[in-house]
């Protein structure tokens, strides 16, 4: 196993075919990575006390932080991070314990918090904090901190999410052949 990808307490992060993973990054734990995904230099997720998804196609970008919430007898499940397909966060992002749906982007130095659903389709602007357990609706923009329903996608912009999800597939792909090349 490599210095970026740890296990603890026997549970040891998985990975998905074609998968990138930075060896200046840390994964500990209990995280899935799907098939595509990329994981880029200076991220830190831990799976240590709950569990991370990532989905297929997937990026996370330089600096971001992923973590989860303990599970207690109050909240048996605790709050896992799970993060859908096609979506893009932006690099410094902090996601704790939230759920991401499909083909959404999270703006560099956004945060999302414990309990958070940001629902397929969305753009989450940089800079914003989605609060714990607040939802944020499909076919929109948010911004701000709090983050509030700005205004809805333009057709040209819910086109643009897959898109931006699939750059990222062939940046990955470049990464992957250089290394294979080295």
């Amino acid at each position: 196993m490599s210095k970026a990808l740890r296990s603890y307490k026997g549970m040891a992060p998985k990975l998905g075919a074609n998968v990138y993973i930075d060896e200046a990054c840390v994964l500990v734990g209990d995280i899935e990575l799907g098939d595509d995904a990329s994981v880029w230099p200076m991220v830190a997720a831990r799976g240590d006390v709950n569990h991370i998804r990532i989905g297929k196609r997937s990026s996370i970008q330089d600096g971001t932080i992923l973590h989860v919430t303990r599970k207690t007898p109050a909240k048996p499940e605790g709050h896992p991070l799970i993060i859908g397909d096609d979506v893009t966060v932006g690099h410094k992002a902090m996601l704790h314990g939230c759920t991401v749906g499909n083909r959404v982007l999270i703006g560099m130095g956004a945060i999302v918090l414990d309990g958070a659903h940001v629902c397929d389709d969305v753009i989450l602007g940089a800079g914003s904090l989605v609060p714990p357990g607040k939802v944020l609706e499909s076919g929109y923009l948010y911004v701000g901190s709090p983050a509030k329903q700005a205004r809805p996608l333009t057709e040209a912009e819910l086109k643009f999410l897959p898109q931006s999800a699939q750059n990222y597939v062939l940046l990955k792909e470049e990464y992957l052949q250089e290394q294979a090349s080295a």
